[in-house]
């Protein structure tokens, strides 16, 4: 049970905090504050030796500057709100402004468009008289057009018909020609073809193959500098005991996730001291190093190591 000399310090620092809290939260805020992470104060019964629970004082001018701040930023908050609204009305204003010039401006072309009108309507039944007489005349020239134009045409065909049947007897000749070269032509590029092809899947084979050894090589190589980095792992955690330790190892087969987390340890051969006290290092690393190469991922996600710890 708390004793009074307990009850007097705590009831102070409760009645603080509560001032606190209602300084913080009785103005209308449009964000909100970061909430402090709860504490938790564990009390037990103490013995009687144990001095008394020194309450902690809050700083006032720190609740103050708290306080202002709060309301300096309420009065920022409020300025822009009433910018905000002036500038709307403003806006407003300047658009019923410009409704009423555009609304002056639309009858003034009213206007206009109906004056166009009639001084087009005029201008149409003028031009109707003139049209018909130059339609008359129209009339006649084209008949006479018409009449050159078939005999003409009667020339022209007689001659086209000749100069065609001359080019189409040339056309076939060239054509015969052009089809033999083609064809030898065609019979070369596809002996060509079929040789540069040959050549370049010879090529692109010892491309890849040279390409697969050196990505064998580096992924291996990944494979080795993370399993370095495992066993730097597995010895910053390890408890060490060079009485039953020292020159002893373990080979261990680890399954890691992709994020490097532990999934299963098995042991294999060796000290089991010291294939006890790995697993354990290992469990309380919970992750390993990973890489994130997914080929190198697959050569590492069930890696077995040996490990021995240094002394």
């Amino acid at each position: 049970m708390l004793t009074k000399q307990y009850l007097t310090p705590l009831s102070l620092s409760f009645a603080v905090h509560a001032a606190i809290a209602v300084v913080l939260f009785a103005g209308d805020f449009s964000y909100e504050l970061e909430k402090p992470k709860p504490s938790v104060m564990q009390v037990t019964n103490l013995p009687e030796t144990v001095e008394p629970i020194k309450a902690v004082a809050v700083d006032k001018k720190k609740l103050e500057a708290k306080v202002n701040k709060i309301r300096q930023q309420q009065a920022a908050d409020k300025a822009r709100e009433q910018k905000r609204i002036k500038e709307l009305e403003e806006r407003a204003a300047a658009a019923k402004r410009k409704r009423a010039k555009e609304q002056e401006r639309i009858k003034a072309l009213e206007k206009q468009r109906k004056q166009k009108e009639r001084e087009k309507k005029q201008a149409e039944s003028a031009a109707k008289k003139a049209r018909a007489k130059a339609a008359e005349a129209e009339k006649v020239r084209k008949r006479k057009e018409a009449e050159k134009r078939k005999a003409d045409k009667a020339a022209a065909d007689a001659k086209a018909k000749r100069l065609k049947e001359e080019a189409e007897a040339k056309k076939a000749a060239e054509l015969r020609k052009r089809r033999e070269q083609e064809r030898k032509r065609k019979e070369k590029e596809a002996r060509e073809k079929a040789e540069q092809e040959r050549l370049l899947a010879e090529q692109m084979a010892q491309e890849m193959a040279t390409r697969q050894q050196a990505r064998r090589q580096q992924v291996q190589s990944e494979v080795n500098r993370f399993a370095a980095l495992i066993r730097q792992t597995i010895d910053r955690h390890f408890i060490k005991d060079r009485s039953t330790m020292e020159g002893k190892s373990c080979k261990l087969v680890i399954t890691l996730a992709s994020s490097g987390f532990v999934t299963n340890v098995i042991s294999g051969s060796g000290d089991a001291i010291v294939c006890d006290a790995a697993k354990k290092a290992i469990y309380k690393a919970g992750t390993l190093p990973v890489s994130q190469d997914p080929d190198v991922y697959q050569e590492m996600k069930r890696i077995s190591i040996t490990f021995s710890p240094d002394f």
